[in-house]
């Protein structure tokens, strides 16, 4: 079905699972980027991804909180289950409205039952620690989700924010299928570890974030439409001391995509896209015309020459600010301590 929508299907990781060669995240139809957008409209944005070959959903439970997985739930009743490839993700939790990361056993197992009870199905496709509990050995959240395998809650386990050696340590215990990570024009430094330590693996890359949160999209004039509720205003690159150095890259790459007769957005998911066949960005959207644009992406195909141009204009030090402000926990600092020093309960 998938390849007559003009949308490839890939292999993710070496365990089986074939998914879109481009996802849809799901976040922000309900969370982080200003207010829920309706039901009904998210259901139809939905159905038309999946119409269009764009089979690869990804949500989690921290997003609404759990308002998104309703939402998902709802979308595929009634035979669209059938037709996609379903992510979710556990490991954040709010606490007096305080983020908190928990990877322990009881927590894991109650987490996936939580989703699945959301998401009205039986397994969930690909299953992620969305972000890595520093307490807890990797081993030990690992045992818990190779039980969820072997009981059929979950087909595919993967990590998210995770250090090279966190993959490997998980890994170790159970084949990791995909690791999701933030990777696009603005963010690149997943590129000299993360990156080849998958590749060596034979695990799958799952790019958020692949359109910078939007910017590489819209550029910097997106942050006058900023709702009160968007999370995006209190990330330092959309600071405005560091928004005039970083409009500069959104400018060359508007050029150059002119040139190609493509958008920006596209010119950069196309970048994404040529960084491998085990690499499937999820660029989020909550419009039927961007999710369109997006698809289009699949068939910009860029010169070693127009690469080059792009990857010098996105080396270090062309963007400013961190990608999340200094309390978020990602790949930099996830190591977890040496499972002899676990002491189960």
């Amino acid at each position: 079905m998938a390849e007559s929508n003009g949308v490839r299907r890939m292999k993710l990781g070496s365990q089986g699972l074939e998914v879109s060669a481009q996802g849809l995240g799901c976040m922000g139809m309900s969370a982080f980027y200003g207010p829920p957008k309706p039901e009904e409209d998210m259901i139809k944005l939905i159905h038309h991804a999946i119409n269009s070959g764009i089979t690869f959903l990804d949500t989690s439970d921290i997003y609404g909180p759990h308002t998104n997985e309703v939402l998902l739930g709802k979308a595929l009743k009634e035979g669209w289950r059938e037709k996609v490839e379903l992510a979710s993700k556990f490991g954040i939790r709010y606490v007096d409205g305080k983020g908190e990361i928990r990877g322990d056993p009881a927590y894991v197992r109650a987490a996936c039952e939580g989703s699945l009870k959301r998401l009205d199905i039986d397994c969930i496709d690909l299953y992620y620690q969305h972000r890595i509990d520093t307490n807890t050995p990797i081993e030990v959240t690992m045992g818990e989700l190779k039980k969820l395998v072997e009981e059929g809650k979950i087909k595919y386990i993967g990590l998210s924010e995770a250090s090279a050696s966190t993959i490997r340590r998980a890994h170790a215990v159970h084949p990791i299928t995909a690791v999701q990570i933030e990777w696009s024009l603005w963010t690149r430094d997943v590129e000299e570890d993360i990156v080849p330590t998958c590749r060596e693996l034979g695990i799958g890359i799952v790019a958020y974030s692949p359109l910078g949160r939007g910017f590489l999209s819209s550029g910097p004039k997106m942050t006058e439409n900023f709702a009160k509720e968007d999370y995006r205003q209190h990330l330092p690159r959309f600071k405005p001391e560091n928004l005039e150095h970083n409009k500069h890259l959104f400018e060359r790459v508007s050029e150059i995509a002119a040139q190609k007769g493509c958008t920006p957005g596209q010119l950069a998911l196309a970048w994404v896209h040529h960084q491998g066949d085990d690499v499937c960005p999820i660029p989020g959207t909550t419009k039927i015309e961007n999710l369109n644009q997006n698809i289009g992406a699949l068939s910009v195909k860029l010169t070693p020459e127009e690469m080059a141009e792009l990857e010098s204009l996105a080396s270090e030090g062309s963007v400013k600010g961190d990608r999340y402000g200094g309390l978020s926990s990602t790949w930099k600092n996830s190591d977890t301590p040496p499972l002899s020093s676990w002491k189960s309960e």
